[in-house]
């Protein structure tokens, strides 16, 4: 077990268990790029919101999901608000037995929500029969956990990749197409055909998946509807009560009371 200070390093490469769990309560955190050689890991958390940033992804964590990251997946992980960190470590060869190579969001109910507590902040050593007895529940359990799309492929583009990354330390809206084109020198046309190449999605769709993330996160942190519709540059609240529910099937309100 590790409870882990603010700024306190933890290196999961450097320790032999096949299962390792940490927790820690921390606000403003920016892990910057990173990857584990010898580990795969589960990010949760109980409560807060977290970003998970790759290479070419980004996914956005509330308290009703985890991240399933392989081992040497260069990734970063962000947040704002107050978050109840939680992470446990698989032994790569260990966990290729479960889980395949691959990045996943997936849904985390009521048991599983527990089961991540246990291993958490239980001691790290051989474990005895109680918890092996915990990680086959877990096995099974995150085998049939359903995996959800809250994943917004990014450009590789390097003008966008540049205003993109400045929109993030900003906490700033996507402009619309026009804007970006003047932002960027690039003309909407090029603009539309590379998000279209790169992200599967044209950049007014890119940009309303951006806005279901963000809106997620805003709501989780405790704003409300009428605060997050001003963020996002609703019309009126009504607007993005309409907007969340054609995205999510839920309006925000039943969104977050369906998944406590």
């Amino acid at each position: 077990m590790a409870i882990l200070k603010q700024h306190e390093e933890f290196n999961a490469d450097s320790l032999t268990e096949k299962v390792i769990g940490i927790a820690s309560d921390m606000v403003m955190h920016d892990s910057g790029f990173h990857f584990h050689t010898i580990k795969a890991q589960l990010l949760y958390a109980p409560s807060g919101c977290m970003t998970v940033t790759t290479s070419d992804r980004q996914f956005v964590l509330p308290p009703f999901r985890m991240l399933w990251i392989p081992a040497n997946e260069v990734h970063r992980v962000s947040f704002r608000n107050m978050v109840a960190y939680r992470s446990v470590y698989f032994d790569m060869e260990y966990a290729a037995g479960f889980m395949n190579s691959s990045l996943k969001v997936l849904h985390v109910n009521p048991l599983m929500k527990e089961i991540i507590e246990r291993i958490c902040f239980w001691e790290w050593a051989t474990p005895d029969d109680n918890q092996e007895n915990i990680i086959k529940v877990f096995w099974n359990e995150i085998s049939h956990a359903r995996e959800e799309k809250l994943v917004l492929k990014m450009p590789e583009d390097r003008r966008f990749k540049k205003v993109i990354e400045e929109w993030t330390k900003r906490l700033s809206m996507p402009p619309m197409l026009k804007k970006l084109a003047e932002d960027t020198g690039a003309v909407e046309k090029t603009i539309t055909r590379i998000f279209k190449k790169e992200t599967g999605l044209s950049y007014q769709e890119w940009r309303q998946q951006w806005r279901i993330q963000r809106s997620i996160e805003l709501l989780v942190e405790g704003n409300s509807i009428g605060e997050v519709a001003h963020i996002l540059d609703f019309s009126s609240d009504s607007a993005f009560i309409e907007f969340f529910k054609k995205h999510t099937g839920s309006t925000p309100l039943q969104y977050l009371i369906k998944n406590e």
